[in-house]
């Protein structure tokens, strides 16, 4: 029965609009971009993923980025720098976006229901590490380049910022729950 209540309290108008926000801020967030010299961007993305999957339920953390994921693939410019399409999500860097529909499934099943600051920052610094390592075998398998240039040109690149945010990230979770819950009960 109460698997049926938070599924019921998933589809409420409240919760319908929550999601498309965190949608919305997630499709905004691809513009937030430092590109590199490899042709790679650090983005603000995987900042917004991150605490949808720490905040939000498996359920609606995957509707939020499969959402986002959608509208980029029909040709709307919510990827990085404004991209948008098929090609771009088959394209070296289109393994990022996929890793996000992962890590916002994994992270919500692991985190348990009971804020913990240090596990909290352990397991979102392990979600940065996960999508970095799936966008560059994903870059790898694309591209046909080394495991060295993929580390060079995919990974090392993002780690200090990615660890940054995700450390961000973890922190402020509990005011996002906060908010979350209490736009939901209101």
């Amino acid at each position: 029965m109460e698997k049926n209540m938070v599924s019921e309290k998933s589809f409420t108008s409240k919760a319908l609009v929550i999601k498309a926000l965190f949608a919305a801020v997630l499709c905004v967030s691809a513009y937030i971009s430092i590109p590199l010299p490899t042709g790679a961007h650090i983005t603000f993305l995987n900042f917004i993923v991150l605490l949808i999957a720490l905040v939000f339920p498996w359920q609606d953390s995957l509707v939020i980025t499969l959402l986002w994921l959608v509208l980029g693939a029909i040709g709307i410019p919510v990827f990085i720098g404004g991209n948008a399409g098929i090609g771009y999500l088959l394209s070296g860097w289109g393994g990022y976006s996929f890793s996000f529909i992962i890590v916002a499934v994994l992270l919500p099943l692991l985190r348990g229901k009971k804020y913990n600051r240090l596990f909290y920052t352990i397991l979102s610094l392990a979600g940065a590490v996960v999508i970095d390592i799936i966008g560059a075998a994903w870059l790898i398998a694309i591209t046909h380049i080394s495991i060295k240039q993929a580390f060079m040109m995919g990974f090392l690149p993002f780690i200090p910022l990615d660890a940054l945010k995700a450390i961000v990230v973890a922190q402020i979770v509990p005011q996002f729950q906060k908010l979350i819950t209490f736009s939901s009960e209101s």
